[in-house]
C-alpha cells in the first residue's frame, strides 16, 4: 500500500459537516476496503464497506465498548475524530470576555474538545495497525494556538483546544516509543460551513469560508503526505504547521 491510500478507516463524528464529507470522499476510493463510521446516530449508508458504530463522546464506557466493537484484522490505517463544540442551542456562546466566563459552559467545551478526544486517543489508537504507517488525527483549531492568539475572546473553545493539542503532543510521544511508524496529529479545517460555524460566518470573507466536502478534499491530502518525523503536531488544511 502506498501512503497515498488508507484500506482500513475509522470516522468518529460521522453525522457532522466535515466527518460525513470525509467518509463520502474515501468511499470514492477503490483502495477503502473497510470504513467505520462512528456518531451518536447510526450512520445511514448501503455501501458494503461501511459499519455504523453508536458512540457517546462523553462516556468512557461508550467509547470503550465502541472501540471493542472496531477491532478488526490488521489494524486501521486512518483514525480521524471529527468531533467538537463551539456553541449549543441558547445558553452557550463563544465568550467575548472575562465577565462572560461560566463553569458549565467551560466544563461542557472541555468534556466534548478535551476529555473526548484525549479518551479516543486511550482506546482507539491500540487499534492502529502496527505493521505500517499509520495516522491517527483529532480536529483542533487555530484558536487553539497560544502564540498565535492575538484577538482574545473565545476563552473556553481557546482553552480546550489548546489543551487537546497538549493531548496531542504528549500522547505522539508515548505512541512513538512503542510503535515508530504511528502519526498522531491534530488537523485545522479551515473555517466550514457547517451548523457549527454558522453563526458566526459573517466575519468571514467568502473566499474564507469552505465548504466541508472542500475543507475534507483538503485535509485527506494533508494527512496522506505526514510522515512519522512530523508526529505530535498541527496542520491546517494547507499542510502549514500551527505553531503552540
Amino acid at each position: 500500500m502506498t501512503q497515498a491510500a488508507f484500506q482500513n478507516i475509522l470516522i468518529l463524528g460521522a453525522s457532522g459537516a466535515i466527518g460525513g464529507a470525509i467518509i463520502r470522499i474515501l468511499l470514492q476510493s477503490s483502495a477503502t476496503q473497510k470504513l467505520f463510521a462512528l456518531s451518536r446516530t447510526p450512520y445511514p449508508s448501503t455501501d458494503p464497506r461501511v459499519t455504523s458504530v453508536e458512540l457517546n463522546l462523553e462516556s468512557d464506557a461508550s467509547l470503550m465498548e465502541a472501540a471493542a466493537a472496531c477491532e478488526i484484522e490488521g489494524g486501521f490505517d486512518l483514525i480521524i475524530n471529527t468531533i467538537g463544540i463551539l456553541h449549543e442551542g441558547e445558553t452557550i456562546r463563544p465568550e467575548k470576555g472575562l465577565k462572560d466566563l461560566n463553569p458549565e459552559t467551560m466544563a461542557r467545551l472541555f468534556r466534548i474538545n478535551t476529555i473526548g478526544p484525549a479518551l479516543v486517543l486511550k482506546h482507539f489508537s491500540p487499534l492502529l495497525a502496527r505493521d505500517r504507517r499509520a495516522v491517527i488525527a483529532s480536529l483542533s483549531a487555530r484558536v487553539g494556538s497560544i502564540s498565535d492568539n492575538k484577538a482574545g475572546g473565545w476563552y473556553s473553545y481557546r482553552a480546550s483546544k489548546a489543551a487537546l493539542n497538549q493531548f496531542i503532543r504528549t500522547a505522539a510521544i508515548e505512541l512513538a516509543a512503542r510503535r515508530p511508524q504511528v502519526i498522531c496529529v491534530g488537523l485545522h479545517p479551515g473555517t466550514v460551513r457547517s451548523a457549527m460555524s454558522e453563526p458566526y460566518l459573517q466575519r468571514y470573507t467568502k473566499n474564507e469560508i469552505f465548504e466541508p466536502d472542500t475543507s475534507a478534499a483538503a485535509l485527506l491530502s494533508v494527512v496522506r503526505e505526514l510522515t512519522p518525523a512530523q508526529t505530535g503536531r498541527v496542520f491546517a488544511w494547507d499542510g502549514q504547521e500551527i505553531q503552540p
